[in-house]
């Protein structure tokens, strides 16, 4: 697997991993280690620091909770486009409520994966949204609006 950084070379893709609890920091890195060209440049713990990092840092790909203290993950997604355009952000939750998801990906965010299926689908997804393409856990189910909300007569 070939990744590519948010710029679209082949060089190292610059991850930043967002999350409140240390011992998934720990399994997020030995699962990045599996994969040389990806390297984290930072682990940050609450939202507002997500935002300051995510500016400073303007890293390729940023790996995101939704469930932190001082700013929810969602605000933070927001708040980041803004600040850091060319990062990719791929929301990393347990939450499995479509309207969470939904909301999360509104943010402009590239994809959602389930933390519980982590092992099989982080580093595809990673893929996924690296190549510019959106990714969402196989086990959730998000369905499109239907072209007509008008009643069948």
């Amino acid at each position: 697997m070939t990744l590519q950084s948010a710029g679209g070379t082949d060089e190292s893709v610059r991850v930043l991993v967002i999350d409140d609890f240390e011992p998934w920091h720990g399994y997020v890195s030995m699962m990045l280690r599996k994969r040389p060209e990806l390297q984290i440049i930072g682990r940050v713990s609450d939202g507002l620091e997500a935002v300051q990092q995510a500016q400073q840092l303007q890293p390729d790909l940023i790996l995101l909770d939704i469930g932190l203290p001082a700013l929810n993950g969602i605000e933070a997604a927001r708040r980041i486009q803004r600040v850091s355009r060319a990062s990719k952000i791929l929301f990393l939750s347990e939450n499995r409520s479509v309207d969470v998801i939904e909301e999360a990906l509104s943010t402009g965010a590239d994809g959602y994966v389930v933390k519980s299926d982590a092992q099989s689908e982080l580093l595809p997804a990673i893929k996924t949204v690296l190549e510019g393409k959106r990714f969402v856990s196989a086990g959730l189910s998000l369905h499109p609006a239907t072209p007509s909300d008008e009643p069948t007569v």
